[in-house]
């Protein structure tokens, strides 16, 4: 909710700014550059929905000033004619490429569905290589203020902050004392939302969740095989994720391969 909220005082934080657009602009301004305008639809294009949705406030505000950084030395770059060199023209021309190409396999890529069915079946075929009991977890958690608070942290985490110092450091309630463990955690039990956090995680690896409208970040440091028997909900998500693993990539192999049976100009020497 507050992503929403930062997201729209981002957006008409621009709109009024377009109220006194600079001549020249092509959209809506975020930034000057020495007469260069970074507008925010070209702030967006760089991400994908996915991407765009999970920037907190604050990230935003970095990525423009990293972009703002970029512009100012790519003119530098262009004042001191280095992107007349040839070795700096030919990684343009193949950094153009790939934008071009990465823009045609996104539009491939978005005409993938996976439906409940075919989730099901994949889950029926291939159920002797799931638990039979589900997991339960030993998890470390830490409470801050909001979640965009837990983002921060969890992007310092996977910068490779240590979790343990963080929760000594960062955790806002008094299990920190007890090194912000909460046991092992079942599906079934009182606190199975931490569970459903913990299960879609690698063990030690950082995620969030938002329990009773509090944000925690946590990992769980051991799993143990449970009394509770597993069945295709739990690993509903889990499917999918290789489902759409497989589907992208045969997806991309065979708008390759259509692409050389078209061409008849393809030459190695």
């Amino acid at each position: 909710m507050l992503n929403r909220f930062a997201l729209a005082a981002l957006l008409l934080l621009a709109v009024l700014s377009a109220c006194e657009r600079p001549k020249g602009a092509k959209g809506t301004p975020l930034a000057e550059v020495n007469g260069e305008v970074l507008t925010l639809e070209g702030f967006r294009s760089t991400f994908s929905d996915e991407q765009w949705q999970r920037l907190t406030s604050e990230q935003r505000k970095t990525e423009i000033e990293n972009w703002v950084n970029v512009t100012l030395l790519a003119q530098a770059a262009a004042e001191q004619k280095l992107d007349e060199e040839k070795a700096v023209q030919q990684r343009i021309d193949y950094a153009s490429k790939k934008v071009k190409a990465n823009a045609l396999i996104a539009k491939r890529l978005a005409n993938i569905s996976i439906g409940e069915e075919e989730l099901f079946n994949y889950y029926r075929l291939h159920r002797s290589e799931f638990q039979s009991k589900l997991l339960e977890y030993d998890v470390q958690r830490i409470l801050v203020r909001d979640e965009p608070a837990a983002q921060i942290l969890l992007k310092r985490l996977r910068e490779g902050y240590d979790f343990d110092a963080a929760v000594s450091e960062q955790s806002q309630e008094l299990l920190r004392d007890k090194g912000g463990r909460m046991g092992f955690v079942t599906a079934s039990g009182k606190d199975s939302l931490f569970w459903r956090a913990a299960h879609e995680l690698k063990p030690n690896e950082a995620g969030t969740v938002s329990v009773d409208g509090q944000s925690y970040v946590l990992r769980h440091t051991q799993q143990r095989e449970g009394s509770q028997d597993a069945n295709f909900t739990e690993y509903r998500g889990e499917i999918r994720a290789i489902l759409l693993r497989e589907k992208q990539k045969q997806a991309f192999d065979d708008l390759v391969r259509e692409l050389k049976m078209r061409s008849n100009k393809i030459f190695y020497y």
